[in-house]
């Protein structure tokens, strides 16, 4: 009689094994040789040269571990995500520029950007900017203690190192270097930042940027900064600024006042003018006071600066900004409340 051929107990134990332990070890093994081979192999080990990567503020872990990746830095983002993690530094992460190399494995990046001594942070001053808006945007960084700023520009002794600096005119107003701090996008140390340089840094902008541009002007450079502030402040469109330009200097010519609301808000903390600040007697009011006031209103950029330079004649003695960011222009005060009542 045949007779049904029994399995093995043991043979049951051991495919139980094998499935539940043998295998995800091999797995495992096979996953962390592979996170190994990912975290300490270069992309390149030959290319040493060094290329910039950014670290925007904002950016998470896993989007920086992706960015890294698609520039070549690092040969799988999952396996830098979870080294960083592993290692407690996810939270150390910096923001700026810091020079890497795809020689550099993995713990080397990762190295390089929780480091101040190599970052270089990205500093952003916006066209139009006061000294008080660029410390602010130096306290935010992290760069410096609120104030600081402010206080090294307005106790500024490096006047003979700028001969486009008059110490004798400039020294009289609140913030004697306003209007002269190039607004542009600067690249700064983190662990080596100092007021000083940076403001080196800022007017050697100026210098570079907007002196070359002025050398056939028959207006001293004071007047076109101070004026080209105020265009800064007016208005939105680089088309507009040289017509404004051309209002501001015709009504300065004609002795006219000229009537600016960006000269009373410089010495405002909000954005509203009261009937009272129209009838303080400030330097700064342009209502009251014809000629310009005290001194620049903000620190203008190269498009603001070139307009003022080369201004746009024509016929119109007013201008206003309408609810859409739109400038409107007329000819006489009659037709200037008619627009103001339109536009406005």
């Amino acid at each position: 009689m045949y007779r049904k051929k029994r399995v093995s107990k043991n043979h049951n134990w051991i495919t139980y094994l094998l499935i539940i332990i043998v295998i995800p070890v091999a797995i495992f093994i096979y996953k962390y040789q592979q996170y190994q081979y990912y975290i300490n192999t270069p992309v390149n080990p030959q290319n040493t040269k060094e290329q910039v990567f950014v670290i925007n503020k904002g950016e998470n872990l896993k989007a920086i571990a992706k960015k890294l990746e698609e520039e070549n830095f690092i040969l799988n983002a999952d396996s830098f995500l979870l080294f960083t993690k592993l290692n407690k530094l996810d939270t150390k992460i910096k923001t700026g520029r810091f020079p890497l190399s795809q020689s550099f494995t993995s713990e080397q990046i990762l190295s390089t950007i929780t480091s101040n001594t190599v970052r270089q942070v990205v500093v952003t001053i916006p066209e139009g900017s006061t000294i008080q808006n660029i410390d602010t945007i130096l306290t935010n960084l992290d760069l410096i203690n609120s104030g600081e700023f402010l206080n090294s520009a307005d106790s500024f002794k490096l006047w003979d190192k700028y001969s486009f600096l008059n110490k004798e005119v400039l020294s009289k107003r609140p913030h004697p270097l306003e209007g002269y701090l190039f607004p542009d996008t600067y690249y700064v140390s983190a662990d080596h930042f100092t007021n000083e340089d940076f403001i080196t840094q800022l007017l050697n902008t100026f210098q570079k940027k907007v002196l070359p541009n002025t050398k056939n002007s028959n207006k001293s450079l004071d007047q076109i900064i101070n004026i080209a502030a105020m265009v800064e402040k007016e208005v939105n469109q680089d088309s507009d600024r040289p017509l404004v330009a051309g209002i501001i200097w015709k009504r300065l010519e004609e002795n006219w006042p000229l009537g600016i609301d960006a000269t009373l808000l410089y010495e405002k903390d909000n954005r509203e003018i009261t009937y009272q600040d129209l009838q303080t007697d400030t330097p700064y009011n342009t209502r009251l006071h014809t000629g310009l006031p005290l001194g620049p209103i903000a620190n203008p950029g190269l498009a603001s600066i070139l307009g003022t330079i080369t201004p746009q004649e024509s016929k119109y003695y007013f201008y206003l900004t309408s609810k859409n960011g739109e400038m409107i222009y007329s000819t006489n005060n009659a037709e200037h409340n008619i627009n103001k009542q339109k536009y406005l």
